[in-house]
């Protein structure tokens, strides 16, 4: 099977703009530090996290991620491995992974808008709280792992344990 390439001079609008409304919406602090760069800080229920939006209107694609505010610490980094290999198991949408520079864990995606005419608001509200609701899904499981001790399923079971009726 060959590609086939096609030359064109449209590409797709900078979907920051459409984020940086979102962001701006919601009082989020935010930091526009270039036209393809914006970093957002969010407040969870676990820790805080931040939001790395970056376009590459080359490819015509947004690499988007968000950060956890904890550090593996070398001795935990091949457990961690193994936690994200149990744990991206069960992701639709996304992955996790772990920044090579800072040690911190992330969530990571990659929208490719090729041919449309840019990003739709609800298209990028999916994204964040997609992001966020798996944040906060697996923080507890990366807490058990980094600093409990525990094994990727240990921590995974444990941290996905669904309550049943009410106290």
């Amino acid at each position: 099977m060959s590609a086939v390439a096609v030359e064109t001079t449209t590409s797709a609008h900078n979907p920051l703009d459409v984020v940086e409304e979102i962001v701006t919406a919601n009082e989020w602090p935010f930091d526009r530090a270039t036209e393809d760069e914006l970093v957002v800080e969010i407040g969870g229920r676990w820790c805080d996290y931040r939001l790395y939006f970056v376009w590459q209107p080359d490819v015509s694609a947004m690499q988007f991620s968000c950060q956890f505010d904890m550090k593996v610490q070398a001795a935990r980094r091949t457990a961690v491995a193994e936690l994200l290999a149990e744990v991206n198991g069960r992701m639709w949408l996304g992955h996790f992974d772990v920044c090579s520079e800072e040690h911190t864990p992330m969530f990571r995606q990659t929208m490719l808008l090729r041919g449309a005419r840019g990003a739709a608001v609800e298209q990028l509200e999916d994204l964040v709280e997609i992001a966020l609701s798996e944040c906060e899904r697996f923080y507890p499981a990366f807490q058990f792992v980094i600093w409990g001790g525990k094994s990727a399923p240990e921590a995974v079971s444990a941290a996905i344990l669904d309550t049943m009726g009410e106290a």
